[in-house]
C-alpha cells in the first residue's frame, strides 16, 4: 500500500511523474467510485512490521522510564524522550513507518512536558498553591510545544501539528486558570472557543490543499480530529446531555444539531466531527425509544437507526456533498475540496 507521502515523495524524486501520479490517482478513484479526495486517506498502517516496531519501541520505552524513574523521575522522563527521538531517527525518517512514527512522537512530546513537571520535584509540587501549580503545567505545556516544533523540522509527521496544537491550547488554559482561578467552574466555553480556533487552523490546512494529494492534508486531518471533541463535547455539554436527561424535546434537539454537524462534515469533507457526536447521538435516540416505551429493545433500535444512517451516508456521501456545495455560497465552495465528478460504467 503506498500513501500519498509516498507518491509525493516519488514526485520529488524523480521516480515517477506528477502526470502519471495524478492518473493512478483517478484509476483508484474510479475503482471505488468516489473522488479519491473524498476518501479522506490518512496514513497508520502500512503492514504488520508497523505493529510489531511500535510493540518493540513502547517495550523498550516503558523499560527505560521505569529504571530511570527509579533513580529520578527526570531521569525517566528523559530516557523516554531520547529513545523516542533515537528510535524516529531510524523507524521514522528512514523507514517512513506511519504508527511507530505517530507513538514515537506522541512519547517524545509527551516525555517533554513530564521533564518540566518531575524536574521541579514532588515535595514543591504537593506544598505548591493552585495559581503555581497552573502555572507549571503551563510552562510543561509550552515545554511540549516546543518539543513538537523541533521534532515537526526534523521528521515532519503529520500528526505533529495537532500535537503543538494541543500543548498550545493546553498553555493557554493554564495560564488563564492561573490568571482567573474562577473560570476553573466554566471551561466549556472556553474549550468550545479553542476547538473552533483549532478548527480554523485545520480549515488553512485543508485549503493550501483541496485537492489533499500532499502531506499537508495529513496535518489537517489531525488537526480536525483535535477539533472535534473540542467542538461536539461543550456543545452537548452545555445543553445538558451528559447529566442523563433524555427528555424528547431535549433528544429531538441533540438530533437536529447532529444534523447541522453532518452537514458541515459534509461541507468541508471530514468525518470526525460526526464520529465525536455518536454518543451523545446514541444516548438522545435511546432515551427517546425509553420514553415511547421501547425499553427492553431501545439499544439494539438505536444501534440499528445509527448504524444504518452511517452506512446511508457513506454510500451516498459525493451526491450528498454535491448537494451541500451547491448550497454553499461561491466563497465558502471555493475553500473546502472541490466535488469530483466520477464517471460510471
Amino acid at each position: 500500500m503506498y500513501s500519498e507521502a509516498d507518491l509525493e515523495s516519488a514526485i520529488a524524486s524523480g521516480a515517477l511523474s506528477a502526470d502519471a501520479a495524478n492518473a493512478l490517482r483517478d484509476h483508484v478513484s474510479s475503482l471505488r467510485a468516489a473522488p479519491a479526495v473524498d476518501e479522506e486517506h490518512f496514513r497508520l498502517i502500512t503492514g504488520f512490521n508497523d505493529i510489531f516496531v511500535s510493540i518493540a519501541g513502547i517495550l523498550v520505552m516503558v523499560g527505560l522510564g521505569w529504571s530511570g524513574g527509579s533513580v529520578a523521575p527526570f531521569l525517566g522522563a528523559a530516557l523516554v524522550a531520547a529513545a523516542a527521538w533515537g528510535m524516529a531517527e531510524y523507524f521514522t525518517r528512514q523507514r517512513r513507518m506511519a504508527l511507530p512514527s505517530i507513538l514515537f512522537l506522541l512519547a517524545f512530546v509527551g516525555a517533554a512536558a513530564a521533564m518540566v513537571i518531575t524536574g521541579m520535584g514532588e515535595e514543591a509540587l504537593s506544598n505548591a498553591t493552585d495559581t503555581t501549580k497552573s502555572l507549571i503545567f503551563a510552562g510543561a505545556a509550552a515545554f511540549a510545544g516546543g518539543a513538537a516544533v523541533l521534532h515537526w523540522r526534523r521528521f515532519k509527521v503529520p500528526v505533529t501539528v495537532a500535537a503543538g496544537a494541543a500543548a498550545l491550547v493546553g498553555m493557554a488554559f493554564s495560564l488563564v486558570i492561573a490568571a482567573f482561578p474562577a473560570l476553573e467552574d466554566h471551561l466549556n466555553p472556553l474549550i468550545f472557543f479553542a476547538g473552533l480556533g483549532v478548527f480554523a487552523l485545520a480549515m488553512r490546512w485543508d485549503m493550501s490543499d483541496r485537492d489533499r494529494k500532499t502531506r499537508r492534508s495529513d496535518v489537517a486531518f489531525w488537526l480536525h480530529l483535535l477539533a472535534a471533541p473540542m467542538i461536539v463535547h461543550p456543545a452537548f455539554m452545555l445543553l445538558g446531555t451528559a447529566t442523563g436527561d433524555n427528555a424528547v424535546g431535549n433528544g429531538l434537539l441533540v438530533l437536529a444539531i447532529y444534523v447541522a454537524l453532518a452537514a458541515v462534515a459534509l461541507l468541508v469533507d471530514r468525518r470526525a466531527i460526526m464520529v465525536s457526536s455518536l454518543a451523545y447521538v446514541l444516548v438522545a435516540i435511546g432515551g427517546l425509544f425509553k420514553e415511547l416505551g421501547a425499553i427492553s429493545l431501545n439499544v439494539a433500535i438505536t444501534a440499528l437507526i445509527i448504524g444504518g444512517s452511517l452506512l446511508m451516508l457513506s454510500a451516498f456521501w459525493h451526491s450528498l456533498r454535491a448537494r451541500i456545495v451547491a448550497l454553499a455560497p461561491g466563497g465558502v465552495a471555493a475553500m473546502v475540496p472541490p466535488v469530483n465528478r466520477i464517471a460510471t460504467a
